[in-house]
């Protein structure tokens, strides 16, 4: 139980990091490639490839811990 809470938290504070960081300062001149994608709607895909390549790395590696800790198991119990 203490892991998944633990992955958890994780993810939220790595999404929330990116979150600050997109965000411009007062001053900041806007990116002209970013305009460009977002005025031809292309944004909006490059943002669900994005999603996906996330989700994906989430499904790996917490199916990765689950063999894992499957194995400490077995490993555990001669």
């Amino acid at each position: 139980m203490y892991h998944v809470n633990k992955f958890w938290v994780a993810l939220f504070l790595m999404f929330s990091i990116l979150y600050i960081q997109a965000q411009q300062t007062g001053g900041a001149q806007p990116v002209e490639m970013a305009e460009q994608l977002y005025a031809s709607g292309k944004i909006y895909v490059v943002v669900v490839v994005l999603a996906i390549i996330f989700a994906g790395i989430i499904v790996f590696l917490a199916t990765l811990d689950r063999r894992l800790r499957k194995l400490e198991n077995e490993q555990q119990q001669p």
